[in-house]
């Protein structure tokens, strides 16, 4: 996968970083860099490209909504699903909380460091 850009350079995925991410990337990539899988179904590939670009809106002010997405089958430049994701949309809206709820559960869940046995 390339993205080449109207000047002429790109950017690549590749076996070590099957994706990439325009724009901020110091947000949401620890998240694709942690969950990503490649037998991921396009609907959980999805849902961790949500999540990724969820953590950059909740951390960077200068990006928005909205969130664009097209499909292409392996090795064609055939369409397949698209769609975009705007303010208010309830799915997103729900992704977006309930990764919230769970980071702070996680969070609770981590032992606490001991400063007396420092």
């Amino acid at each position: 996968m390339f993205l080449i850009y109207p000047q002429g350079n790109f950017i690549e995925s590749s076996t070590d970083a099957p994706f990439f991410q325009i724009g901020e990337t110091k947000y949401g990539k620890p998240i694709l860099v942690r969950a990503y899988d490649p037998y991921l179904s396009f609907e959980e590939t999805i849902k961790l490209m949500l999540l990724s670009f969820d953590s950059t809106l909740k951390a960077n002010l200068s990006v928005g909504l909205p969130l664009d997405f097209q499909i292409y089958e392996n090795n064609t430049f055939i369409q397949g699903p698209s769609g975009r994701f705007e303010s208010g949309d309830q799915y997103l809206a729900d992704v977006s909380s309930g990764w919230s709820h769970a980071l702070k559960n996680a969070f609770k869940a981590m032992p606490n460091l001991t400063l007396e046995k420092r």
